[in-house]
């Protein structure tokens, strides 16, 4: 692992760049998913790279930071794409109208992730949901997997991996609107142990154990839950499924691309300068490269995404991916000899903000 950090000369001002570069080909380097325990938890970077033992770590993917367009309504501060931590999958991708962030590039979606395989070798990909739900009278599509946003009309599965924060900011909002208001046909059904155990005409809060799934209905979704009886046998059944790679993930989280095989997505903005995070993925998937800008005040006008493609590019990446920036923007790592990790950039907020998740280097020597 290399850190370095420099000046950038970028059309709103100079830039201040926090870079590390990961040789994926040395065996006792990894990179996994920092993340605090539960998807819908929050944690600031330094204290995830320290809980889970990492020598270095960036701040992951954007995220449901607030609710002022549902007064009263939590939110759950989980991330927009999927979500995959040593090999099992954490959470599935929210509607790409219910995304937090700037717009999306053309082409992509909140599937879209970065990720590294079995194979310890990175890539760009987009994982889905495949999942059903059995039961006596049929089978039902399972379109949500501990998720803050569900697809109008469907059913999504919440899992002790979801925490205990609220689960009614998943039936709020549409699939093109994440302000429109919260729906009022809602439905949840608990399953322990492949039985109905009980079932609520809203979404509830609390700790969900180790064998119950929580099934939250809306509109269709709801009504077709309405239908399970209490000590009906339930099998639920989920996967996350890449498009491109046959190679089990070994970890994977989201954000947007911005870099394909050396070149930048077609129309990347141009124009909007801010703080940014980033991965870049060189030598085949061998070399990884992290990149947090500063966020002291005379750097805060930071690059556009526009620029961070070519940037990435500069610093040798064939394909880069953007992840979240502004306030989130963090880069951390532990000084030769230290016990924990130190911020190396200065977050804009003045400290660092609880992030939901992030990509951790971890050394096995």
């Amino acid at each position: 692992m290399r850190y370095e950090e420099f000046d950038i000369a970028a059309l709103k001002g100079p830039a201040h760049a926090h870079v590390l570069t990961v040789d994926l080909r040395n065996p006792r380097v990894r990179l996994d998913l920092l993340h605090p325990g539960a998807v819908a938890a929050r944690a600031t970077v330094s204290q995830q790279a320290t809980a889970q033992g990492a020598v270095a770590g960036v701040n992951g993917d954007f995220f449901n930071i607030s609710e002022t367009q549902h007064p009263g309504v939590q939110a759950t501060g989980a991330t927009v794409g999927p979500a995959i931590a040593r090999g099992r999958a954490l959470k599935a991708a929210v509607p790409d109208g219910q995304r937090f962030g700037p717009a999306l590039p053309p082409g992509t979606s909140t599937e879209d992730v970065f990720g590294v395989g079995v194979d310890r070798r990175a890539r760009l990909d987009d994982l889905s949901l495949a999942g059903s739900i059995r039961t006596a009278k049929g089978r039902l599509p399972l379109r949500g997997l501990n998720q803050y946003a569900l697809p109008v009309g469907s059913i999504g599965a919440f899992t002790a991996k979801w925490g205990s924060v609220s689960r009614v900011r998943a039936t709020c909002g549409t699939d093109t609107d994440r302000a429109a208001p919260c729906s009022t046909d809602t439905y949840e059904v608990t399953v322990r142990k492949g039985r109905v155990v009980s079932t609520a005409e809203s979404p509830g809060s609390g700790p969900i154990a180790p064998d119950t799934t929580v099934l939250v209905g809306r509109e269709a979704g709801a009504q077709k839950l309405r239908k399970l009886a209490a000590g009906e046998r339930v099998k639920v059944r989920h996967r996350l499924v890449a498009s491109a790679s046959r190679v089990a993930y070994r970890f994977a989280l989201g954000g947007y691309p911005v870099l394909d095989d050396g070149r930048p997505l077609p129309g990347l903005d141009a124009r909007t300068g801010a703080v940014r995070t980033a991965v870049g993925i060189a030598d085949r998937g061998r070399r990884i490269v992290l990149l947090a800008l500063d966020g002291a005040p005379q750097y805060r006008t930071g690059l556009t995404i526009a620029e961070v493609a070519s940037f990435m590019r500069k610093l040798g990446s064939v394909d880069a991916f953007s992840l979240d920036g502004g306030g989130s923007s963090t880069l951390v790592a532990r000084e030769p000899g230290a016990a924990t990790v130190s911020v190396r950039n200065h977050p804009s907020d003045g400290r660092e903000r609880p992030v939901p998740n992030g990509i951790g280097v971890f050394s096995t020597r």
